[in-house]
């Protein structure tokens, strides 16, 4: 998972010229998540490169969504967003879902699951990028747990 697409138009609107974007995208990133050492980023035209120690998969793959929901950030380059391979833990099985116009979380729940009931699942494993599992929006890149 070295670069990712996202939609540039869309996401939560953190700064207002590229020169900004690095530091308010790396604040941003603290802010929502724990754990990641040595987190450094830059921006350029659209293209955020994320680097640093993640003490998981789950976090970095929450790491390149949540860096995707920024308004203005195209592509995300995550070569060196780096994690320990797990020794005991069991790796996370997603499914990457972009968010289209009608889409309510309870949908895809039944698309996936069978149950509109388990949207829970759904936003449980997006409560960084999804606050409130009512405001989705299309062009969101969201995780659909499989397990």
């Amino acid at each position: 998972m070295g670069l990712l697409d996202f939609a540039k138009d869309v996401g939560r609107q953190l700064f207002d010229t590229d020169d900004e974007a690095a530091d308010s995208i790396r604040q941003h990133l603290e802010i929502k998540l724990s754990g990641i050492k040595n987190l450094d980023v830059k921006f350029d035209d659209g293209v955020a490169t994320i680097c640093g120690d993640c003490p998981n998969e789950a976090t970095r793959s929450s790491a390149l969504l949540i860096a995707g929901d920024v308004k203005g950030v195209e592509k995300i380059i995550a070569d060196d967003l780096t994690f320990p391979e797990p020794v005991e833990e069991e790796k996370e099985r997603i499914e990457l879902y972009e968010i289209v116009s009608g889409d309510t979380l309870g949908g895809i729940a039944k698309r996936f699951y069978g149950k509109a009931s388990l949207y829970t699942r759904i936003h449980a494993a997006n409560k960084e990028l999804i606050p409130d599992p009512n405001k989705i929006y299309p062009g969101q890149k969201i995780k659909i747990p499989l397990d």
